[in-house]
């Protein structure tokens, strides 16, 4: 903050958050509006008086970003807080994942976005422009993600970009933003094609439900985007094809094709 204003990092509770976690920034000091001209309901929601520690009420003003107070002092801007967006059910912060994806030596940049999905669903997908002299993967990216994330956090989608597609005025344009309509395969995750009518009609199931192809009989259910309004769309056609009906927890013991039919193989299996 400049001279004579201060920043607050605050919860949805309006309490101060400790370093390194992520909250709304508000401001105050001598240069405080008073309000916005002839909009009272809007300055009654961004104008508000807070009080904490103690301390007698502070009038101050929520600017909606997202923020975090580093180590040293200063404060990082996570994105917006309008940003926000609803998953399964769960809200989720963009920036917060960003920031995580920058934390990786080799990004340079991150962006997270939704995708919408069938059945109304939505699911996040991760693009990351590589640091210079760095060789990303999708899989080296989640893989780094899941040491500092909970699962739903997780983007399944990540693509590996060269730049950003860029508006006229500097900003990055979201509508260009590639769509990841297949799965990334790399020399450290190749694809393994089925290799028997089980497989390839179980395959066809899951490049169904996902609107993904080519999936592989390895790749992992979940990571793909799958969730459980979609497992369920699977396991209706997997009972259509088998003429089984199994519990939805199989998916967990077995979230890839390749583990999928050797359940299904196995005699006497309940």
């Amino acid at each position: 903050p400049i001279a004579n204003t201060t920043f607050f990092i605050l919860d949805k509770n309006r309490q101060p958050v400790p370093e390194m976690v992520a909250g709304e920034l508000y401001i105050g000091g001598d240069g405080l509006a008073r309000g916005y001209w002839n909009r009272p309901e809007l300055t009654a929601e961004k104008f508000v008086t807070v009080s904490f520690d103690g301390t007698p009420g502070v009038r101050l003003y929520r600017t909606g970003d997202l923020a975090r107070y580093l180590p040293d002092g200063r404060v990082e801007c996570l994105g917006r807080l309008d940003d926000q967006i609803k998953i399964r059910g769960h809200r989720i912060e963009p920036g917060e994942i960003e920031s995580a994806l920058k934390k990786h030596d080799g990004v340079r940049s991150a962006l997270v976005t939704a995708l919408p999905q069938e059945m109304g669903e939505s699911t996040l997908a991760g693009y990351v422009v590589a640091a210079p002299g760095h060789e990303l993967t999708p899989k080296q990216i989640r893989e780094f993600l899941q040491g500092s994330l909970p699962a739903h956090l997780v983007p399944s989608a990540i693509v590996i970009l060269a730049g950003f597609p860029l508006t006229p005025s500097g900003k990055v344009d979201r509508k260009r933003l590639p769509v990841p309509d297949v799965v990334q395969h790399s020399p450290a995750d190749e694809y393994v094609a089925p290799r028997d009518a089980l497989e390839i009609q179980l395959t066809g199931i899951w490049e169904s439900v996902l609107g993904r192809k080519p999936i592989g009989i390895r790749d992992n259910f979940f990571e793909l985007g799958g969730h459980s309004l979609v497992s369920v769309k699977l396991f209706t056609l997997v009972e259509k094809l088998t003429g089984k009906n199994l519990p939805l927890v199989t998916l967990f013991q077995a979230p890839t094709v390749e583990k999928f039919a050797a359940i299904l193989r196995q005699e006497g299996w309940t």
